[in-house]
This record gives structure tokens, sequence and C-alpha cells, in this order.
């Protein structure tokens, strides 16, 4: 059971007319199911309330179409057809005990309107943030009283739908009431406009109506930016952030705190620690009787210990680490610390939301597939042989499977060619900025140490002889990948033909420690992280380092997972030089060619080094030797050889640790054919004139 030190973490707290049973509070966050998926939405939230949150929020829910995000999925109460959607959520939450909360929000000028076709509407006229040629109306007093009673409409239907706890939502600079909060959105001379006492107008108006169409048995809090990390020119936590707060100070049932936008609060990783918001968000419990809440990554009990008893929250906020293990309260309240998936503050999360696909999840390969595969992240089924498997390879993938087939309760045997286990799961941690990325390694080593059912066999380079010998019935490649050198990717289908081999180098050859020589090109024409940690790397050597992309950004990927601007911004400040919208189309003799991704026209660039950083290769000799050799799987006993991870295809780590996962998942179940391999939300059509 758990230390009597975290016996605060499990006080019931209350929050207006409800009482939260601890003070672990999944906040709201986006999962790309929303209301096109309401039954995955449900069966997620569903899970974290069984694993022992006390408040389990929704998405982002619209109000309106005049504020539709398609094609994000986000919750929906535009009329009463939506209840039943959202109602579905509730249910699910209170199945185990906790509140059940709905975010409303109304998104202002940020609504492109892609579906409804409404023309967006903010307290000021302004671009939609995306890149669509549209621009918003101003809101004349009756828009404004028309969003107000949408607002008390939508909590109406929140209510009938079963939720506890309805927001309103005034944060991230995303919705209405923030845009009219903060001053740089903010440009109007009315009663709604100018000073601050005037922009808090219609937030204070929100509030005290949904208070009085709900509040008698729903709470009511705030979710609100106290930082917009722009200076006096924005809301600040030493300016107009706090004073709003003392402004409102108990109207809210609850505060809940965000800092910046979206990239910020959901910051990653390689840019912010855990707790990094503290220093924004401690005055609030100075200037409001209500209890609070906030976020920033919390992993760490004992962080979360002493942000209660320190005064500066007092529940425990989380999006990303509630993804991560939906089961991490329960872990505390078991005390079982080393059971639990930390975050990795990789945000492959919010890339789902962000390329509109369900949730996914580096560390919990079951996130998002509760409901359509029915998978459980701390439950797995009991083996249904007794065949014994042998995973070739302890890289995420290989890792991965031989925990799930372990729990499931086979003889699972791990070889390891190299001398530790984790593959890049364990050398890409000592690269700049992805240290806490090692916790995937960390986490299933863990549990390897739990499973004597589990053999591990480190430095066994096995060869095809050596698998038919093991006695195995179930032989799993996972070996992994290698970066290419030839420059093969997305702008060149096939190698570069001038290329001096003697001086071009890989992101492979960058962690073997290979001596590379400056000044060095890094050719990114794989667009997600590795091209800029290695840029980051290389500089950090005290070599002069210029980075090529066929893109028009650094790392252009990582847009979706909220850290483009960062990466680029800090290759800038450490002195990588950048070439975008250039390929690298040869390299001789000391000099790189570069062509103009749309013209073709060449430029030459002095260079020692080449690092390719395009497409990776996998590792197939062993599975291809045992094909050439099937013939003898069955006097070996062998059953079947499959591929998994990167040894399949070369992707993400979160899609080789949810490829291992798979394969332990259906290993010895009947083969699904050409059926599709989980469920969807198909609604049957009614009649139809």
């Amino acid at each position: 059971m758990r230390s009597t030190h975290y016996d605060i973490l499990f006080e019931p707290l209350r929050i207006g007319p409800v009482t939260a049973k601890n003070r672990f509070y999944q906040v709201p966050h986006c999962n790309g199911m929303g209301h096109r998926a309401p039954s995955g939405m449900a069966a997620m939230r569903r899970v974290k309330a069984e694993g022992g949150w006390a408040v389990v929020c929704t998405e982002v829910c619209e109000i309106h179409p005049s504020a539709d995000v398609s094609p994000h999925s986000h919750a929906r109460l535009w009329d009463d057809s939506d209840i039943p959607a959202l109602a579905r959520a509730a249910e699910a939450i209170h199945q185990h005990d906790a509140l059940a909360g709905v975010e409303l929000g109304h998104h202002g000028f940020r609504a492109q309107n892609r579906t409804s076709r409404e023309i967006p509407m903010g307290p000021s006229s302004h671009t939609v943030v995306s890149y669509d040629p549209v621009q918003s109306r101003v809101m004349d007093k009756e828009d404004i009283r028309n969003l107000r009673r949408w607002h008390v409409a939508a909590a109406r239907r929140a209510k009938r739908a079963g939720f506890d706890i309805i927001y309103v939502y005034a944060a991230h600079g995303l919705v209405t009431p923030m845009q009219f909060l903060s001053k740089r959105y903010n440009q109007r001379t009315d009663e709604y406009g100018g000073s601050l006492e005037n922009r808090v107008r219609l937030l204070r108006e929100l509030i005290e109506e949904t208070k009085s169409a709900v509040g008698d048995t729903c709470a009511v809090p705030v979710r609100i930016c106290v930082d917009e990390l722009v200076g006096p020119a924005g809301l600040c936590s030493n300016g107009e952030g706090r004073d709003v707060i003392e402004m409102l100070a108990d109207l809210p049932d609850l505060w809940d705190l965000t800092v910046g936008d979206w990239s910020n609060d959901s910051r990653p990783s390689r840019f912010g620690d855990e707790g990094a918001h503290e220093q924004y968000v401690s005055f609030v419990k100075q200037v409001t009787g209500k209890p609070v809440v906030g976020n920033g990554r919390f992993t760490s009990p004992d962080t979360m210990v002493s942000q209660i008893r320190r005064g500066v929250l007092d529940f425990i906020g989380a999006a990303r680490p509630s993804i991560a293990d939906p089961f991490l309260p329960r872990k505390v309240e078991e005390g079982r610390m080393g059971d639990i998936r930390e975050c990795i503050g990789c945000n492959i999360c919010a890339a789902a939301d962000n390329t509109y696909t369900p949730i996914r999840c580096t560390q919990n390969p079951t996130m998002g597939e509760e409901w359509r595969r029915g998978w459980h992240p701390e439950h797995i089924p009991e083996r249904e042989s007794e065949d014994q498997v042998l995973v070739v390879g302890a890289g995420p993938a290989g890792l991965e499977c031989a925990v799930s087939l372990g729990k499931r309760g086979y003889d699972v045997l791990l070889a390891e060619g190299s001398n530790e286990l984790g593959g890049r799961s364990a050398r890409e941690p000592r690269l700049p900025g992805l240290a806490i990325w090692g916790r995937v390694r960390e986490y299933r080593v863990e549990q390897l140490n739990q499973l004597p059912n589990v053999q591990v066999f480190l430095a066994s380079m096995m060869t095809a002889q050596d698998v038919l010998d093991t006695g195995a019935n179930r032989i799993v490649i996972a070996a992994g990948s290698h970066w290419r050198r030839d420059g093969v990717a997305r702008y060149h289908r096939a190698p570069i033909s001038e290329l001096d081999q003697a001086a071009v180098f890989t992101p492979d050859d960058v962690m073997n420690g290979k001596t590379i020589e400056g000044p060095v090109i890094v050719y990114d024409d794989d667009h997600y992280y590795m091209g800029g940690v290695i840029a980051e790397k290389l500089r950090s050597d005290g070599l002069d380092v210029t980075l090529v992309t066929p893109a028009p950004l650094v790392s252009a990927w990582t847009v979706n997972t909220l850290e483009q601007p960062r990466i680029q911004r800090r290759l800038l400040e450490i002195g990588v030089h950048i070439r975008a919208n250039e390929a690298l189309v040869a390299f001789r003799g000391g000099e790189a060619t570069l062509a103009c991704a749309f013209t073709d026209t060449r430029q030459t660039l002095k260079a020692r080094s080449v690092v390719m950083v395009t497409a990776r290769l996998q590792n197939s000799t062993l599975y291809d030797d045992l094909l050439a050799r099937s013939s003898e799987w069955p006097a070996a006993g062998i059953k079947t050889v499959d591929r998994i991870g990167d040894a399949v295809a070369p992707g993400a780590i979160a899609a080789a640790v949810f490829s291992g996962h798979r394969y332990a998942r259906e290993l010895d179940q009947t083969p699904c054919g050409d059926d599709v391999p989980f469920r969807r939300e198909n609604p049957e059509l009614g009649s139809w004139p």
C-alpha cells in the first residue's frame, strides 16, 4: 500500500455543490474522436475513471455551429440531438464513481467554420489562425446576447446529459471569452472593450448565467489563461492575468489554470520540465478561496504532494500523464510506483488531434483502442497455448512485445544483440533534449524484472541456425532498422548518384560516436525530430552546421507535436545555418550541390561532411534467412515467423510500441482475414427520400 506521505493526494475536496473523491483531476484534453466517435471517447474516459481519477473531463465541446472547428473532431452540444453522445461519456465516467466534466467552448475568430460555412465572429475582426482565406466579423450586441444564450442552452443540455462539472472556458487564445479578455484580440470601444473591467464583462456574465442555469447541482469552473507569455501586451501573472483572478475571485466554483497557448500548456519535454507553470500560477490561491487545479506534465507523486503542501494547487491536473497511464492514481494509492507509465512529453497525442485521427500514445499503446479493439491498459487476456515465443531484438517493439506476452503467461525468450536493452529507446535519449524519452525503456525493463517467465539474453546476435536451435514455437523478429546514407526519402526516390561516401554519415553514426568533421551539412528529408536533434548535437560539439531541408520549415512534421517553432528557434539561437526549400543533390570533393525545391536552381556549399537524415531500412537479414529455410521450421517446432515494429516498416517509437503490443494481444487469436480489425461507429442509415 501507499506511504502516508501521499495521503494528502487522496483527500476528498468539494467543488461547489459536488465533491471529488481525491485530488487527481483529468483536465479537458482533445482526443481526435469527439462527436465522430462517441463510443471510443466514452470508453477512453471510462478507463480513466476506473484508474482512479476523481474528475474526468471531455475535450472542448462546441456550443454552436458559428464556431465549428472541423475537421477537428471535438465534442458538440449544438442542439438536443447531441445530448445522447455526451450522455454516453458522462455515464461511462460515473460507472467508477468519478465526476464528469464538460468544457463548453465557442472558438470565436479561431473557428474556420469549414463545415457550417457560418462567418466567424469575435470581439474584433481578425484573420483565422489557419491559412484559410477567412476573416471574422465584429460581434455586435445581439451577437453577444446570442452567445450568452447559446452557452446557457449548452449548459442545460450538459446537465441533462448527466455532467457534474460544466466549464466556462477562457484559455489558450482559442475561445471567445479569452479573446474578449486579452487586449491583443479585443480592440472594442464599447462596454465590452477598453478597460480590463469592460473586457472581463463577458466572462463574468457567462459565469453568472451558467451558475444560475445549472449551479444548483453542477459545479461551474473557469479554465483561464493567467499568462499569455507575451508580457504586458497580453494577460500576465504580474499584471492583468492576476487582476482578472482578483476581480472574479470566488465567483466560479474552481479555477483551472493554464499558461500561454496550447503549445506551452502542453509543452514538449524537450523544452520544459515537470511543473514548469508554477512561477506563473502560484499567486492564485492567495487571492481566491475557491479550489485551484493546474497542470504541468506531473509524473512524480512527490512533485504532486509538494505542489499541494506548498499551497500552489488543490488539485493535480493532468492531460498527457493521464493518457500515458490512466491508472496513475490507482498505482500511487497502491504504492506501485514502478508500474507507472510516465509521460515522456513527446506529444504524439497532440499530433493525433492535429492530424484528425484517434488519440495515441508512445507509452500507452492501448490509448484510443479501448472501444475499437477492446484493449485495456492494465488487463490482457491469458495465454491460449503452451507455445514458447522467441523475440529477437529488445528495442521498443521487442520490449513491449516481450512484456505483454509475459503478462499473458507465455514462456518468452528475449534475445538482444547488444549489451543493453532498449534499442533506439536507449540510444536516442542520449541526444540533446531526449533524456526523458528513455522512460520508454525504463518502464518496460522494470516490468521485465517482475516476469519470471521472460528470459533475457544480452549480447546474443542470432543467426537463422540459432533460431532453429532454440526450440521456440513462435518467432518474432524485432530487429529494428538503420538510417540510409544514399539520400533516398521524400525528395529523392532513388539514390543520389554523386556522393562522396567516405564523408557521408547517418544518425546511427552520430549516436555511435563516429568522428565527423565540419563544416557539416545535416540533410533532413525525414521532417520529424531527428534532423533538428542531430544538428543541435553537432553544433554543441563545436562544428559549423548547416541544416538543409526540402521542406519550408525545420522538422516540419513537428508542427503537429507543438514543437516546431521551438526547434527552429533553438537552432537559430545556437548558430545553426538553415537552408529551407532546398534539396541536396550531390556531394563531391568537399562541395555540396543544393537545388531549389521549386525551380531546381543549383547552388554550391562547402562542406567536409554530410549527415543524411532521410529514410530508414529494415534490418531484414535474419527474417529473410529464416524464410529461405522455411522447410526446416516443422522439424524445429516453429509454427510462425513474424516481424514487428521498425523491422516491418520504420516509423515513430509510438508505432513500434503499438506493433509489439498488438502482436502480443493477437497471438493465438483467430485472424480477422479481410474483416476490419476494429469496431467502427457506423450509424445505421434511416429512411432517405
